[in-house]
């Protein structure tokens, strides 16, 4: 059975390179967590929060599946979600998907995946939603442009969360943003979809 003590290698080295630089880091960091910023981003390897926006451990709270769905029957996403809003006191969470994202596109092939088709099912309900841009857009942009999609639906997802309703209800200082990744250039693309108030839910509802 292997052991992967090249894993434990490169820890060890890592940790001891830290400690090097900065000797109080780790003794620091066990005290307490207190980011700022819940990160909702895709399983993918080639995504790593942290190392994306720069910032060390401690500053950001993750929670990754395929495709950065966020489902409103997902215990999992939501307890995540309730645990940053009412025990970390976050300020942004940010939905960040990928161009290139494995997850879209299966979602748009019509082939059987096997028991992932059913998660895959909230993405293609984003494409139907979508139908008529996707469809009119070059089939080479299609992918990247769903892409872009399901991270502005799940932004409404996370702002429709009772967690988050309840938190601007009682006035929270708290934004919800929605982010899509190059793997190519490494370069974040903001969509503009920010949110920080149950009437720029409504109206971003009502135009949709």
């Amino acid at each position: 059975m292997k052991t992967l003590k090249h894993l434990f290698d490169r820890n060890l080295a890592w940790a001891n390179e830290i400690k090097k630089s900065d000797p109080d880091f780790f003794s620091q960091l066990s005290k307490q967590q207190a980011p700022e910023y819940l990160w909702i981003g895709c399983s993918d390897s080639r995504v790593p929060a942290n190392q994306i926006v720069n910032l060390p451990p401690g500053e950001i709270f993750v929670h990754r599946n395929i495709a950065n769905v966020v489902v409103h029957t997902d215990l999992n996403c939501l307890s995540v979600i309730h645990f940053a809003v009412e025990v970390l006191k976050v300020k942004h969470i940010i939905v960040c998907g990928h161009y290139g994202c494995g997850g879209i596109k299966a979602a748009m092939e019509d082939t059987d995946h096997g028991l992932i088709d059913n998660w895959l099912r909230h993405i293609k309900d984003v494409s139907r939603f979508n139908a008529q841009a996707l469809e009119e857009a070059k089939p080479e942009d299609r992918q990247n442009l769903l892409c872009e999609f399901n991270v502005i639906e799940q932004v409404r997802n996370v702002c429709s969360t009772s967690v988050i309703q309840s938190a601007w209800k009682n006035g929270a200082n708290l934004s919800v943003h929605g982010w899509v990744y190059s793997i190519e250039n490494g370069i974040i693309k903001d969509l503009n979809t920010s949110m920080s108030s149950h009437e720029q839910l409504l109206e971003a509802n009502s135009a949709h």
